[in-house]
């Protein structure tokens, strides 16, 4: 294998997971490719799962969906939205594709005579897959987020792999970015360094010593503790950077950029520092943060305990409200809550708008279908994402076409009226992870439609995770009752439907899930569309 060429930047974590690792990766990233740099990102993930599909959104928030398929991360979406770039299935790595790799050379006799072990055997799969990436991209820079947490048995090999990549590319080639909390004490108010240092020993223990500490704090990086910290690190001050909170994660980039993190990184990496074109960023968090208008929009779902379970869904909002000058002030409503009766309709009272969120089984499906109701007699804008247009379907049918006990297969297998059913070979289906429809697809828009007036085309590409469509069947009783079919797939799949304007301002459910493309810069048009409507309303 040829020498790698792109730069190699780790970012590791450190005292609690979820500490902001994604954050600054793509923040990092960002302002590289600020600089006119080429750009990558790869979050490792030290699970045994294959990929992030067959896992509930409670364990581990959205499950992101890339351009070529693959079921991932969802730190896999921020790099997306910071970078502006698609990214493949490849940029997310697991423990179990790694070992499952390993596993099949070794059956395929590639270790004849070997004894298979973690090192080199496991260690030397994750250091080909980070190269054969780079090599293939051929990107300036390569960013490798390495999920959990230093000390994690699980992060291990990953650890030891970049370790050795360290001391195989040399110091000009790689640059080791550690992100750890420094509590503050409710009782004294003091910024406490002790887990920070904690954790750099084990990541020095480990073999690796940090090139750059970004410290999360809930307000800015004191003196005295950044010299604490610096002393045991045994860096420079420059090189201990405050990541406290912000009013928004797209602040970011702009925090760190200040405190010259960017220079840094490129200066010990032997590259020019040049002027970064952050105008338009900075535009966007400035009309991110003061809105001409405030919305309430109700996100109506069965995961809302993890408002992460819909991550891609509230930054499409934030993107799109940018846009317009308004504010999406979020109502979070459990649908399992309406169906059992412990939550009423009367919050459709105070909203002036409503997403129907994805998710899959009968839990709360017909609350789902309750709300779903209400905000069609009600004229309240509502977007159905995934399940929750197959619902909305589901609601028209009954209400409207007067197709008794009609459902979908997947909350009713006895239903006399399957309007959603089985994708055409998804019963045959004996293995569940990565077996859905995934991934983008063209999709054609009927001219004069919501969906067509807010692309401004007639050929969109969007990204799905399904296992069920609206079934063909029905398609003509629906359209005789008003339900306007607005996106087709090539093989006559329905992709998004819609009310006609004059029988509801915006009333539109789309199959795939537009919001996987949305960027701070490029908003999804369809959630563009339901901000417009409601500040109409509002």
């Amino acid at each position: 294998m040829r020498s790698v060429e792109s730069k190699l930047i780790f970012v590791t974590g450190g005292v609690l997971s979820s500490v902001g690792k994604g954050i600054v990766t793509s923040s990092i990233g960002l302002l590289l490719k600020s600089r006119g740099y080429s750009v990558g990102a790869v979050k490792i993930d030290p699970y045994i799962n294959v990929d992030a599909g067959t896992m509930n959104p409670f364990a581990h928030g959205e499950v992101f969906v890339t351009e070529d398929g693959g079921e991932t991360d969802l730190d896999i979406g921020h790099y997306e939205r910071f970078l502006d770039m698609n990214l493949s299935k490849r940029h997310n790595i697991t423990t179990g594709q790694i070992y499952l790799s390993v596993i099949e050379k070794e059956r395929r006799g590639e270790y004849l005579g070997q004894t298979v072990q973690v090192i080199p055997h496991v260690t030397n799969e994750i250091k080909n897959r980070i190269k054969v990436l780079a090599q293939e991209t051929g990107v300036d820079f390569l960013i490798v987020e390495i999920g959990g947490t230093v000390g994690d048995i699980e992060g291990l090999p990953f650890l030891e792999a970049i370790r050795q990549l360290g001391l195989e590319l040399g110091e000009r080639n790689t640059f080791y970015v550690h992100v750890a909390l420094a509590p503050i004490l409710s009782v004294t108010g003091e910024q406490k360094t002790k887990p920070v240092q904690h954790s750099v020993q084990e990541l020095r223990r480990i073999g690796i010593n940090p090139d750059a500490i970004v410290v999360r704090t809930s307000r800015p990086l004191e003196p005295e503790p950044r010299r604490k910290i610096a002393l045991y690190a045994s860096l420079p001050e420059n090189r201990i950077f405050s990541n406290h909170d912000v009013d928004t994660i797209y602040r970011v980039p702009l925090l760190l950029e200040e405190q010259g993190i960017t220079r840094i990184i490129l200066e010990k990496l032997g590259m020019s520092d040049r002027k970064p074109d952050l105008e338009d960023w900075m535009d966007f968090v400035e009309k991110l943060t003061r809105p001409e208008k405030i919305v309430k929009v109700a996100m109506i779902g069965k995961y809302t305990k993890l408002p992460d379970s819909y991550i891609s869904i509230v930054e499409a909002l934030k993107h799109a409200g940018a846009h317009l000058g308004v504010k999406p002030d979020l109502v979070w409503v459990e649908s399992t809550d309406i169906e059992t009766g412990k939550t009423d309709l009367s919050f459709t009272e105070e909203i002036q708008a409503a997403i129907i969120l994805p998710g899959f089984g009968k839990r709360g499906a017909e609350g789902k279908i309750r709300a779903i109701k209400e905000l069609r007699e009600k004229k309240i804008p509502m977007l159905g994402v995934c399940f929750g247009m197959q619902l909305s379907v589901v609601e028209f049918a009954r209400n409207i076409v007067g197709l008794e006990r009609a459902n979908s297969t997947e909350i009713d297998p006895s239903t006399p009226h399957p309007v959603v059913d089985y994708l055409p070979g998804q019963k045959e289906i004996d293995k569940m992870g990565g077996t859905m429809r995934l991934g983008a697809s063209p999709i054609r828009l009927v001219e004069g439609t919501h969906a067509w007036y807010y692309y401004r085309k007639t050929t969109i590409y969007e990204r799905h995770r399904h296992r069920y469509e609206v079934n063909p069947k029905y398609v003509e009783d629906l359209e005789e009752h008003g339900l306007v079919i607005s996106g087709w797939s090539p093989d006559g799949l329905v992709e998004i439907i819609e009310l006609r304007p004059k029988d509801h301002p915006f009333f539109v459910g789309t199959q795939p899930h537009t919001e996987y493309k949305s960027r701070p810069l490029r908003p999804a048009p369809l959630f563009i569309g339901l901000l417009e409507a409601a500040a109409r309303l509002s």
